[in-house]
């Protein structure tokens, strides 16, 4: 059965997916093809059933980009569908669905504790260690078909050690990975199941704080940020110190990242009050923690938290701050230390900042810089394309942009 995307370039006749249609009552179709009433659809996004109303009618116009992306992930359509434009798969997305599907089936896998003749042999626990450490940092490089092509068989080794041993750490720490990549691919639905599996599978405060800051991430992606906020901050409560100073750094920093997900939440809910008062909570502890990468493979330091500045602006509709903020933040020499996944998904957020302030030629530098930072991020991910599609629309564009938008497979009218 083809995936929802592949079948999404497939439709044309029955005018769900037709150009000519405005952006509302194309959401409108789509609503009506997944067989939402405007109340669910307004429930999955967080919205009011009047909010659905008034964009499928034309009256409130969508024109921010988080906004867009929210409503595709709900409707589990490309958001270059919504936005009437031909969505060629890019360069790595067959790949990429492909590996999607093996992971959905690796986690529809109940028979992980089975044993017998044809069962998969358990690794020792080193080197099933090994084979974890060796799947983050694929994901820091954001080699995201390769880190999916490995995800299955990953996942069905640390089931078997967890059942057969004391490996729930690393069964946590897969379930993370697995949520993560997910998030980038859009599939925020089966991120939010492996995310559900980590904290499930966690056995003390602090791992199920480290499995929170993915599910975080998934019900954001789901479009569920009062829910991603209140688990956030529960997590976070959960493990932070009585007096501050006393904490482990480790402890700290997950406390932290799980502020900056409880503000990003808050920022896609348009909650500007909160989303401030969570950034800054988080920048109070990251003083203490420092820069670097914790032992739960938690990045959280003040360069990270700036960087969530800057998306919760763009989120908040402030783009000449998130601009701002952006490019000061750039300068700073932690931020070449960042890894390549991290930066490239901070420049697409700068990118669509740039968007929103209508400077164009600043929004193709930062798509640029993306791509030759990590190609992964721009040509594989949903909010990449979606970014390179817009600026491709909007007319004349520089020859690397040209270039990029040839390569992945872009065609619009």
């Amino acid at each position: 059965m083809p995936s929802d995307q592949s079948t999404n370039q497939q439709i044309g006749g029955d005018g769900v997916a037709g150009s000519g249609l405005p952006i509302g009552r194309r959401v409108a179709q789509w609503r009506t093809r997944r067989g939402m009433t405007q109340q669910v659809f307004a429930d999955r996004l967080g919205k009011s059933a009047s909010w659905v109303d008034k964009v499928e009618r034309g009256v409130r116009t969508l024109d921010r980009f988080s906004v867009i992306q929210d409503v595709a992930a709900v409707l589990r359509v490309d958001p270059l569908v919504l936005l009437g434009r031909e969505a060629t798969p890019p360069v790595g997305a067959n790949d990429a669905s492909a590996g999607v599907d093996g992971v959905r089936a690796a986690l529809a896998r109940y028979d992980a504790a089975l044993t017998g003749p044809d069962a998969r042999p358990t690794p020792p626990p080193t080197e099933l260690a090994r084979s974890v450490e060796h799947a983050w940092l694929t994901y820091r490089h954001a080699r995201y078909p390769q880190l999916l092509r490995t995800l299955p068989a990953l996942i069905v080794d640390a089931q078997r050690a967890h059942h057969g041993g004391d490996a729930t750490a690393l069964l946590v720490q897969v379930y993370r990975i697995t949520a993560s990549v997910l998030v980038k691919c859009g599939e925020g639905g089966l991120a939010w199941l492996a995310a559900d599996r980590a904290v499930s599978a966690a056995d003390q405060s602090l791992l199920i704080a480290t499995g929170t800051i993915q599910l975080g991430e998934a019900l954001r992606a789901i479009g569920r940020g009062r829910l991603a906020m209140a688990a956030t901050i529960a997590a976070a409560h959960r493990i932070a110190p009585a007096v501050p100073q006393d904490g482990p750094h480790d402890e700290l920093a997950v406390c932290g990242a799980l502020l900056l997900q409880a503000a990003l939440a808050a920022a896609s809910c348009g909650d500007a009050p909160s989303a401030r008062e969570l950034v800054d909570q988080a920048a109070e502890i990251a003083e203490q923690v420092g820069d670097g990468v914790g032992q739960h493979w938690v990045v959280f330091d003040p360069t990270t938290v700036e960087l969530a500045r800057v998306v919760a602006a763009v989120e908040l509709g402030r783009s000449a701050e998130a601009v701002v903020r952006h490019e000061q933040v750039i300068t700073r020499e932690s931020w070449r230390r960042l890894s390549a996944e991290h930066r490239a998904a901070h420049l697409l957020d700068a990118a669509r900042a740039y968007l929103l302030t209508g400077d164009l030629d600043g929004a193709c530098r930062a798509l640029v810089e993306a791509d030759r930072t990590a190609p992964a991020e721009v040509r594989t991910r949903p909010a990449g394309r979606t970014v390179l599609g817009e600026l491709a629309r909007g007319g004349p564009v520089p020859a690397d942009v040209a270039r990029l938008a040839t390569a992945v497979g872009f065609t619009g009218r």
